[in-house]
């Protein structure tokens, strides 16, 4: 429950309580009553202060929670103003019900010290009001304060995350075992079609070529991408024959899109990596587009029995790439039948962020 709440908050406000309500019902009660406190300052200490005291912390409390729950439903900058306006919507109805209800009971259990005057009514009631919009402006600053500090630190730390997963996909994609298995399939296509041969020499070449020019590369457009994994997927098609289905489904208007390079490599390697492909249990790769903004690569899932251990950097690679430019995030879903992963399209202008 506490590491929740300071999640929700972005920071811990246990010493922003114990100082804030004594310092802000001490200030709210000189204001209101100074002239009790020049005449009779014991009054002033039993009545005034201590009915002060006790009318912000238990508004401290209650509008606390209401910020909690406004900022648990309401989480991102672009709600900003959505939250503050349900939840000021919110204090007020509370804040009329508290007057109905709270006032009564100080001034039961205060009689002595309470002076019932107009005066008197209305200072408790500005106090009230002083201490919801105190409340609720402290929380909202503190907050964006210390957002704007995480969103800052991780900026920075995306970058340089940014720049370790581009080298470390690089590397991980120039992977030894797939120019081995190339090769392999290489050699039992020269003696049997000399033109295949060829042919597939030159989508090798295409493929390694394409890994060496995006190198230093943050975005690139589908097309591009789409043109890469045809060479990538011809090399895969001759290794496993009719075992292997690929089917593609891109509408012309996305292809000016933009992806993170070699993420449909990555995809499609791991699904070779960690699924059996043989005649009895072909694995189908779908690539398409959901919802207009979403570039979806699907296969059917049908684990190997013994497989080596998945570091998984890969997908984490695509996820930390993709949060350099998108507060979308990469979604994947697994099922019984099928392993999904959702890449967030991202449109044409997004090139600027990239120079």
């Amino acid at each position: 429950m506490n590491s929740n709440y300071k999640e929700v908050l972005g920071f811990d406000d246990k010493w922003l309580g114990i100082i804030g309500a004594p310092v802000i019902a001490l200030l709210i009660a000189v204001m209101m009553f100074a002239d009790i406190l020049v005449n009779d300052w014991i009054l002033f200490c039993q009545g005034c202060l201590l009915v002060s005291f006790i009318n912000v912390v238990i508004y401290w409390v209650i509008f606390r929670q209401v910020f909690l729950f406004f900022r648990k439903k309401y989480p991102k900058t672009k709600q900003t103003i959505r939250r503050i306006f349900l939840q000021s919507i919110v204090l007020v109805i509370l804040y009329f019900i508290g007057q109905e209800v709270i006032d009564p009971l100080l001034h039961q259990l205060f009689t002595p010290y309470i002076i019932e005057d107009a005066r008197h009514e209305i200072g408790m009631a500005i106090a009230a009001l002083l201490v919801t919009f105190l409340v609720v402006g402290i929380y909202e600053t503190i907050g964006f304060y210390t957002r704007l500090q995480k969103s800052t630190l991780e900026k920075q730390e995306l970058k340089r995350m940014n720049i370790q997963s581009q080298l470390e996909g690089l590397k991980n994609q120039v992977n030894p075992h797939f120019l081995f298995n190339s090769l392999n399939t290489l050699t039992y296509l020269i003696p049997e079609n000399a033109e295949k041969s060829v042919h597939f020499v030159q989508k090798l070449s295409k493929v390694y070529r394409y890994i060496l020019e995006i190198r230093d590369k943050k975005l690139i457009l589908l097309e591009e991408e789409l043109n890469f994994l045809n060479a990538y997927t011809f090399l895969l098609k001759e290794r496993f024959g009719k075992n292997l289905h690929i089917k593609i489904d891109i509408p012309k208007h996305h292809l000016n899109d933009k992806i993170i390079p070699l993420s449909l490599q990555i995809l499609f390697e791991n699904a070779i990596k960690h699924n059996i492909i043989s005649s009895e249990k072909p694995l189908l790769m779908e690539v398409f587009i959901q919802n207009g903004d979403k570039l979806v690569v699907k296969n059917n899932l049908q684990r190997k029995n013994q497989v080596m251990n998945s570091t998984k950097l890969g997908l984490q690679n695509i996820k930390n790439r993709y949060r350099f430019f998108s507060e979308k995030e990469v979604e994947v879903i697994v099922t019984q039948e099928s392993f999904i992963v959702i890449l967030p399209m991202l449109p044409t202008p997004i090139l600027a962020m990239t120079n």
